[in-house]
């Protein structure tokens, strides 16, 4: 199943991911307590300022793709909600527990790179070593029939490489108002191989997502 989603109905679904793990207690979640996960300065980047009615229609939206679902608590007449984009009987996207982890941080704050995936996946899964992020991360960059995440172009003076999810439709910056551009700082000589070969990366997850969105369509 491919998933075309804005940032933040990202967001959105990062959240009822990470709860459903973190706070299972609490979960299905209340708009309320929705809003109020999508809107936590911890363990979110950027933060946000949504609105419940905001909320409200991003709810409206996924029930239409049918990636949550709605439900009443015993007695209750206040809507849960709760997931249906992975690891459930409605969804093609069964993942592991590290696969989950990842795809959730991801979700909820944008490019990282391995290293700082593995310290904050954490507290949803346990990472022993940098390999395990290595093969989580491999898993998902060679996920059929498209890959999951993708590696982009790596910053000037940086060593590592970030990756990012390939659900989203849009920037991830587009989850706040949008800051005046600036242009970035030519890489340095040493990086460009580098910086090539992550844009071939990139071009080559998106063009493998191309093809299965043409797949279904047609």
């Amino acid at each position: 199943m491919t998933h075309s989603l804005s940032d933040q109905e990202c967001r959105l679904i990062g959240v009822l991911m990470e709860k459903s793990v973190t706070t299972p207690e609490q979960y299905p979640l209340t708009v309320n307590a929705l809003t109020t996960g999508c809107n936590q300065k911890s363990n979110r980047n950027p933060v946000t300022a949504f609105s419940e009615e905001t909320v409200r229609n991003l709810i409206a939206t996924l029930e239409k793709k049918r990636l949550i679902t709605l439900s009443s608590g015993f007695g209750s007449r206040v809507d849960k909600i709760s997931h249906r984009f992975c690891n459930t009987e409605f969804s093609d996207l069964k993942f592991s527990e590290r696969q989950f982890a990842v795809v959730t941080e991801l979700l909820l704050r944008g490019p990282q790179t391995q290293g700082e995936l593995r310290g904050r996946c954490q507290r949803l899964a346990d990472f022993d070593s940098v390999a395990d992020v290595e093969k989580t991360m491999q898993d998902l960059l060679s996920w059929e029939p498209y890959p999951l995440i993708a590696p982009l172009p790596r910053e000037a003076g940086k060593r590592e490489t970030r990756y990012t999810h390939c659900f989203s439709t849009g920037s991830h910056a587009s989850l706040t108002e949008p800051e005046e551009e600036r242009p970035a700082p030519p890489p340095a000589q040493a990086d460009a191989q580098t910086e090539l070969d992550a844009l071939k990366a990139t071009v080559m997850a998106l063009e493998k997502r191309i093809e299965a969105l043409e797949a279904r369509q047609s």
